[in-house]
């Protein structure tokens, strides 16, 4: 079991297959996109089945696949198949754009992978692809309603960004009447690659809620995981539910128990601080496995208590793009 110095146990890691994404969604990163990383420097299959074996025993029971946008990777099935026998890791996730997940529904469902997370900023076309800078909202669509036939566990995130989307969250709420999904509305963050700044939001998480409530006066708060990042609600007689995430605000990082991992193998204790250290060299060292797990051991034992004191800590972290850290 991994307890961090905070007391707080360690037990789910987001681990980013890839920095690479096939859209340009302007809270991400430039339109012309970032300098990503050589395939050398990335974690090859071979190296990211053996850290998620190495992970799961020390007590990782979660691990969700994110990139960039992680199916991105031409051997992305291979390591869900790989990771779909490891005993005792209970839940495998993944967080994509839905733009390339078409062809694997099939597969994704017999190895057992059930919680997709899906980026999804609009359901209006338009505004779909002024944000990604994409045409692809047609596919990304229709990928997600067959996400759902199928009976996965969808949850859409949606980043509240003014002056660009945020007419589109009460008719993202709407989805929610008719599906049995979750509908996340996010704060926006300034991981964009350098193309904004910003210190304060008018978009926050209480002010969301304000605006959901002057069409829905009767929505509820429904209990989530103590670990859970989003606040969540229901709107009496809808199927779904949808919730708030204050990434902005940061009301969360009492009961963080995750760990992000990069492509290229950097640990990331808190997603507002600097990598730590750096797993590539490790992996392809000797006594791997001793290594890696000190590594982590090391890793937790030294982290931020909360967002506001890991950004202090790291001056500059905002100008990184959030396609290179993992999401």
């Amino acid at each position: 079991m991994l307890i961090d110095n905070h007391n707080r146990k360690i037990n789910y890691v987001r681990l980013a297959v890839t920095d690479r994404c096939n859209l340009r969604c302007t809270y991400c990163m430039p339109a012309e996109g970032i300098n990503f990383v050589h395939k050398s420097k990335l974690l090859s299959l071979e190296e990211l089945t053996t850290l998620c074996e190495i992970l799961v025993a020390q007590g990782i029971d979660k691990i969700r696949l994110t990139g960039g946008e992680p199916f991105v990777r031409k051997d992305l099935m291979v390591l869900l198949r790989n990771l779909s026998k490891l005993e005792g890791l209970k839940d495998i996730s993944i967080t994509t754009n839905a733009t390339l997940i078409g062809p694997y529904i099939d597969e994704l469902k017999t190895l057992g992978i059930k919680n997709i997370n899906v980026s999804l900023d609009a359901v209006d076309k338009d505004t779909f692809k002024a944000i990604t800078r994409r045409d692809n909202f047609d596919v990304v669509y229709n990928n997600v309603m067959r996400l759902i036939e199928e009976g996965f566990n969808v949850r859409l995130n949606c980043i509240a960004l003014e002056g660009q989307n945020t007419q589109e969250i009460l008719p993202m709420i709407q989805l929610t009447k008719k599906y049995d999904i979750g509908v996340r509305f996010l704060e926006e963050m300034p991981f964009n690659g350098g193309s904004k700044a910003f210190k304060t939001i008018l978009w926050d998480y209480k002010y969301i809620l304000e605006h959901i409530k002057s069409e829905h006066l009767d929505y509820y708060k429904i209990e989530s995981e103590k670990t859970s990042t989003s606040v969540n609600y229901k709107i009496p007689g809808y199927k779904g539910n949808f919730g708030v995430i204050p990434s902005f605000s940061r009301t969360f990082c009492g009961t963080c128990n995750r760990l992000r991992i990069s492509a290229t193998g950097d640990i990331i204790t808190c997603l507002y601080g600097k990598p730590v250290m750096n797993l590539l060299e490790i992996m392809r060292g000797n006594a791997v496995k001793e290594n890696v797990e000190e590594a982590i051991v090391n890793a937790i034992g030294n982290r931020a208590k909360t967002g506001f004191e890991a950004q202090e800590k790291y001056k500059g972290v905002f100008d990184n793009s959030m396609t290179s850290i993992g999401g």
